[in-house]
């Protein structure tokens, strides 16, 4: 199953761009990957997180560019979303990831993610996505 497509994520970038919160990394004239750090995150009440209550900001919407796969830049991406996160004084890093994507799962927990207790299940017409949820105090 493709998670991404003409529709996801690119219904949510015009809104990313404007809110501020859509940051690339560029080679030449390459989007080399991007991702958007935001406030909150649907999937929020269904895991449980280590503090709650706590500040948090959300990585959606990562991607590598396939010309670029295999040399460090998820690595460089979760690095650079910590940064900017510890700047607006979040006290944890999360995301949500879909169960069957297996390598963006082993890039975080390679980079310090732990897994939370819970799944999140969001729910489309004819599909369901069971989302894990990963966090990284800061």
């Amino acid at each position: 199953m493709r998670i991404w497509d003409e529709i996801y994520p690119c219904e949510f970038l015009e809104e990313d761009i404007r809110a501020g919160r859509l940051y690339i990394l560029k080679n030449g004239d390459d989007i080399a990957a991007a991702f958007a750090l935001c406030e909150s995150n649907e999937g929020e009440p269904f895991v449980k997180w280590e503090n709650a209550d706590a500040k948090a900001l959300y990585i959606d919407r990562l991607g590598v560019n396939v010309k670029y796969l295999r040399q460090g830049l998820g690595r460089v991406m979760l690095r650079n979303a910590a940064e900017l996160a510890l700047r607006k004084n979040a006290e944890y890093l999360r995301l949500f990831v879909v169960d069957i994507n297996e390598p963006a799962v082993h890039l975080y927990r390679e980079n310090g993610f732990a897994q939370a207790e819970g799944i999140y299940e969001e729910k489309f017409d004819d599909f369901v996505l069971r989302e894990y949820g990963f966090e990284k105090r800061l």
